[in-house]
């Protein structure tokens, strides 16, 4: 008894002073530690609800498919710069957590990509490695995107254009820093200061140091790229931090949990290294993953609440968020303004990107407004906003879900509902009166300011 009474008042004294306290009123000390621990819940809230695991898994089966096409098209490039002698190195200290079986792994990759062949492969086998390439991306960018609760993905031009971007230019970049590392710290200037004790213990801590900057540097352009969203670097600094200090962290875990893997290696027999090296990959993407939700939860602190994170809107919610997108799309249209973007939308209702995008993209796939090709995307009206409707806007949110199998007009109501029904249609179309959402527009349309985009 006892104890579940100390239970009971730790979770009371938690829920008051973490959760059910403005951090308006506190101190900036307590205001980074409650914000710390409110994300540390909701992260360890949402591994159990199985979504960030599950897409871990997802990228370890993938990577192993996409992998080897990967590092052949890496592999390429790099050798025109005559670099691609480095590549292993790499491999061996990604996989140095594995023991003798990250050489043995690191061997059988170097092996399947020098028999990786351009002319062997052909035209459409090396389209289909290309192709294997970007939807590895595909799937990291769906993921992350996944976390940031967007739900529109870059066209597929831009897709490819920026995967192959990074593919290509990404290795050169990595190891032309390697490089410069490496060649600045042989210089003779540098070597006669390491003799000095100081700085040749300043010179060796920088030096053990560099593996975690790299890391923190790779997780950060990660983050901030990947989204198809904006992304603060500010966020993306702190969850790299973070997912750097777990990756290495988790390489001695899983080191020591190597040397003791005998048993694995009875059981399993020559599948070991494979099983041990798909563990890796799995601990590895779900700590890429676990970072960028700290990257999403340090820059969205509307979405720091311990509800679901499932959005269910009230159909009157629906049409007024709906109506007051389509007036402020159309105002800026009519009044040559720049055009909103989901964010800068969102931003100026004083909702999440997450909700407006649901109605945005309700308003687009009913021929309302259209998506142009910007980065980020922006919206204007479909056609003339003098014979668009008010009635139009009502009427495509509230038929929202509704399909050939099942809708309003596939329901037999009784006579006594149908009556009821057309009356309430019959009051929505007096109540607007065939007002236009020009009307609307040029009603006080000075007030509002422009989006920043």
């Amino acid at each position: 008894m006892k104890t579940k009474l100390n239970f009971r008042f730790l979770k009371r004294f938690y829920l008051e002073n973490v959760w059910q306290t403005s951090q308006d009123t506190m101190s900036v000390a307590r205001s980074n530690l409650v914000t710390g621990l409110r994300i540390t819940h909701l992260i360890i809230r949402d591994l159990l609800d199985g979504m960030i695991t599950l897409r871990a898994m997802g990228l370890v089966y993938t990577t192993i498919l996409a992998l080897v096409p990967l590092l052949a098209v890496s592999f390429s490039v790099l050798k025109g710069f005559g670099v691609h002698n480095q590549v292993e190195p790499m491999l061996l200290s990604l996989f140095q957590p594995l023991g003798e079986k990250g050489a043995e792994v690191t061997a059988k990759i170097i092996e399947f990509v020098d028999n990786t062949k351009a002319g062997v492969l052909g035209t459409l086998g090396l389209a289909l490695l290309m192709y294997t390439v970007v939807s590895l991306l595909q799937k990291i960018e769906r993921a992350f995107n996944y976390t940031w609760r967007v739900t529109h993905h870059r066209p597929i031009g831009q897709r490819f254009s920026d995967y192959l971007t990074v593919v290509l230019i990404g290795p050169v970049l990595l190891f032309s820093a390697l490089g410069v590392t490496a060649s600045v710290s042989n210089l003779a200037l540098i070597q006669e200061a390491m003799e000095m004790e100081t700085i040749g213990f300043m010179v060796k801590f920088f030096g053990r140091l560099v593996p975690y900057l790299l890391v923190i540097c790779a997780f950060t352009f990660v983050y901030v790229f990947v989204p198809n969203t904006r992304v603060k670097i500010k966020s993306a600094l702190v969850g790299a931090i973070v997912a750097g200090i777990l990756w290495e962290t988790a390489s001695w875990a899983f080191a020591a949990f190597v040397v003791t893997s005998a048993k694995y290696t009875a059981i399993y027999s020559a599948f070991a290294t494979l099983i041990i090296f798909f563990i890796w990959l799995y601990v590895n993407w779900l700590i890429l993953l676990i970072g960028c939700s700290i990257v999403f939860y340090h820059q969205q602190p509307s979405h720091r609440h311990l509800g679901s994170r499932v959005v269910r809107l009230s159909n009157r919610l629906r049409e007024s968020l709906a109506l007051n997108i389509m007036l402020l799309i159309g105002r800026h249209y009519h009044l040559h303004r720049p055009a909103w973007s989901i964010d800068t939308l969102a931003e100026h209702m004083g909702v999440s990107a997450e909700v407006c995008s649901l109605l945005v993209e309700r308003l687009v796939k009913a021929r309302l407004l259209t998506e142009t090709s910007e980065s980020p995307a922006t919206y204007l009206p479909a056609y003339d906003i003098e014979t668009l409707t008010l009635d139009e806007i009502i009427s495509s949110v509230r038929s929202s879900g509704e399909s050939s199998n099942l809708s309003s007009a596939s329901v037999k109501p009784e006579p006594e509902i149908a009556d009821v029904l057309l009356a309430m249609e019959d009051a929505i179309k007096k109540s607007l009166q065939g007002r236009t959402l020009k009307d609307l527009s040029v009603t006080h349309g000075d007030d509002d300011s422009a989006p920043s985009n």
